[in-house]
This record gives structure tokens, C-alpha cells and sequence, in this order.
């Protein structure tokens, strides 16, 4: 049976940590992290993640401001928020909320963030800097999954890695992340051929899919490390890319949805904005 990678665990742990880091920077310092939350149109998904995110912040000492666009708004006004904000000495992160309406073009828009306040990692800079081993702000989800693995001791290193997804919030710097630590990976994707012959051969097997239960038992590998990031509502219920019930049998570690990467996530990207707040108190 395999072990519970428990994120939720893993991310409660970390947030303790963090929120003594926090406290202490103020107490000494006279510095509050600050990140700011550009909210655009009313997708009540974004709304649920733009309210864990602001919880977090309060629970953690962490200054928060959130803006709110209807979605009726020219591109030129949002960015426009932005640029106020890379000004904002008191803000240490910058994000925008994805999804944006398909009228935005969110690449343009999400360029104009300061790379220094590109906490969500989603900039070209970053990216850059990624792929040339050299990481500096790392998107949440990617880096959580690291943090996760390495909470549990599981080694990267000569490891086979396969990913399901190639966007560019999980697929694509996680990919990279595994790369800077010495693993061989493969990425596949909609247009790959032969799935189930190359997902077979994976150490670590990441999906990113959002399709409920697509990766099943003979799928995987035994004793396999597999990572769920996928998230589907089925019958009021949330539920993972992984067949859990059959699969756990089956391989080393799972993680669970919900409780899995999804925690990891926001706890990783707060201490990103933490960081960049111990950088201003240095400038």
C-alpha cells in the first residue's frame, strides 16, 4: 500500500515556519511582506482561490490588497494597476489571477509585472532564469511538488520522470525544476503517441490533466511515485487525474485529492513573497 504524500501536513508544517520567519522580519525590520491580488472578471473558481490566498495572508502576518475588475475594463486599466504596484515599495508580489476573460490577452498583460515581483513565476524573465538553472521566483505549484518530495526524502536524482500536461503553470517549469535536479524527463501530452508505453516507465509520475481518473492502474509502474495535480468536481465530489482507490495498491507514494499538491501551492507561493520581503529589507 502505498504511502500518503500529505501535503496538507507538509504545507500546515511549513506555514508555522513561515509565520515565525514573518513575525520576526517585522520585529526587527519594521517589515511586512506585502502582496497584491489583481482580480479580473467573476469566475466564482478564481473568487474561492483569491479567498484562500487573502485567508492564508491574514493567518501568516502577510499584508494583502486585492483589485477587482469587472471584466468590462480596457487592458491599459489593469495594467495600469500593475504598474502602480511594481512602484508599491510595500508590495513584495505582484499576481494576477487566472484564468482572465479570452478577451484579455493575459501574456501581455501578465509581462508588465516588475520580474522582481513575479511571484507566481509565470514571467519570461523568470522562466528564462529557470531554464537556465539559475532560479530565481519559480511558479507555486511546480516548486510545492519539489518541496513535497523533498519533505519526503524521495530522491530526484537518475530518477525517470514523466509528466502529463505541458502548460506553462505546471507541465513546463516542473519539467525544468526536475531537469536542475539531475532527473531524465519526458513530457507528453494531448498529441503523444503511445501513452500508456511511456507512462509505464516513469519513477515519478506527475499528471496535470484535469480529467477525472485518466491515469489508471496500467498506467503506472509498481512502485511508482505518483503526483496528482489535477483537480475535477464529479458528483459534488473533488477528485484527482489518478484512479487513487486502484492505483494505491499498486505503487511507493501517492498524493491525495484534495490535500495533496493543492495546499503546497499557496504556502509556496506566500513564501515567495516572503522572500522577496527579506530582499527589500537588504536593498
Amino acid at each position: 500500500m502505498a504511502k500518503i504524500l500529505d501535503g496538507k501536513a507538509v504545507s500546515q508544517e511549513r506555514k508555522k515556519i513561515l509565520k515565525e520567519k514573518i513575525a520576526k522580519l517585522k520585529e526587527e525590520k519594521g517589515i511586512t511582506p506585502g502582496i497584491a491580488i489583481i482580480n479580473v472578471g467573476k469566475n466564482p473558481a478564481s473568487e474561492i482561490y483569491v479567498r484562500n490566498k487573502i485567508k492564508t495572508c491574514d493567518e501568516l502576518g502577510i499584508h494583502a490588497v486585492e483589485i477587482c475588475f469587472e471584466g468590462i475594463e480596457k487592458e491599459e486599466e489593469i495594467i495600469a494597476s500593475i504598474e502602480k504596484f511594481n512602484q508599491d515599495s510595500s508590495i513584495d508580489g505582484i499576481i494576477v489571477q487566472s484564468p482572465l476573460p479570452e478577451k484579455y490577452n493575459e501574456e501581455k498583460i501578465v509581462s508588465y509585472i516588475n520580474p522582481q515581483k513575479d511571484v507566481d513565476g509565470f514571467g519570461i524573465v523568470n522562466l528564462g532564469c529557470l531554464a537556465i538553472n539559475q532560479e530565481q521566483l519559480v511558479a507555486a505549484t511546480p516548486l510545492g511538488i519539489i518541496h513535497l518530495l523533498e519533505h519526503y526524502k524521495i530522491e530526484i536524482a537518475r530518477k525517470h520522470v514523466v509528466i502529463i500536461g505541458r502548460s506553462k503553470i505546471v507541465g513546463r517549469p516542473l519539467s525544468l525544476l526536475f531537469l536542475n535536479r539531475d532527473a531524465t524527463v519526458t513530457i507528453t501530452h494531448s498529441k503523444t503517441k503511445d501513452l500508456k508505453m511511456i507512462t509505464s516507465q516513469a519513477d515519478i509520475l506527475v499528471s496535470a490533466v484535469g480529467k477525472p481518473k485518466f491515469v489508471t492502474e496500467n498506467m503506472v509502474k509498481e512502485n511508482a511515485v505518483c503526483i496528482d495535480v489535477g483537480i475535477s468536481r464529479v458528483n459534488n465530489h473533488v477528485i484527482g487525474d489518478m484512479d487513487f482507490e486502484n492505483i494505491q495498491s499498486k505503487v511507493s507514494y501517492i498524493t491525495p485529492v484534495p490535500g495533496g499538491v493543492g495546499p503546497m501551492t499557496i504556502i509556496t507561493l506566500l513564501e515567495n513573497v516572503y522572500e522577496n520581503a527579506v530582499k527589500r529589507k537588504e536593498e
